[in-house]
């Protein structure tokens, strides 16, 4: 009976032990990133968001989704084998007003490769608002240079280059601005 009862305690501290790893294993497990559809006048785009590396610019960034903010922006900067440039600015090239600039977080472990997508910032490192672009190829020359990545197109990379191919010019100031204007007609979150 003594041998037992050992048994019975040494099972019930195993099990006492285990217990809250059993729960975690057993629920639903961490959330998916969230993603986000860009309808463009090119074609759709999704961006898988990071939030777990760069929550202070996910969070900003869907801020701004929520707002409505990027619906009827257009692509202003276009540059075949660099990147693809949004989030600021009309088809007259008027710079829609956004928040207060958010701390870089670059150094998050995302990098700058080919389809990532990384907050477009003045020389000053913590000057990111809206606007962000999208890799055409790996620009690791970004990261050296602080500029922080904070997630991925996960649908619509072949919308990207096309646009990559779009003709450029001069408009309002701006170089490098497609002559037929690429609209986001929409951003929303998706599951």
């Amino acid at each position: 009976m003594a041998k037992l009862s050992v048994v019975f305690y040494a099972w019930t501290a195993l099990a006492l032990i285990m217990l809250p790893f059993l729960t975690v294993s057993c629920g639903k497990g961490p959330a998916a990133n969230p993603k986000v559809l860009f309808k463009t006048t090119q074609g759709d785009i999704t961006i898988e968001l990071d939030p777990a590396k760069a929550p202070i610019t996910v969070k900003n960034i869907l801020g701004y989704v929520e707002d409505k903010f990027y619906d009827g922006l257009i692509f202003h900067r276009v540059i075949p084998g660099f990147m693809i440039q949004t989030g600021g600015l009309t088809a007259d090239m008027n710079q829609k007003k956004g928040k207060a600039s958010i701390k870089n977080e670059s150094g998050n472990g995302l990098t700058n490769a080919r389809g990532t997508v990384a907050m477009a910032r003045t020389s000053e490192l913590d000057s990111a608002s809206s606007q962000f672009y999208i890799n055409l190829v790996d620009n690791s020359r970004l990261d050296e240079m602080k500029y922080c990545s904070f997630g991925k197109v996960v649908a619509g990379m072949d919308v990207v280059d096309a646009i990559a191919t779009v003709q450029t010019g001069n408009k309002g100031g701006h170089q490098n601005v497609p002559l037929e204007p690429i609209t986001i007609l929409s951003a929303k979150v998706v599951k």
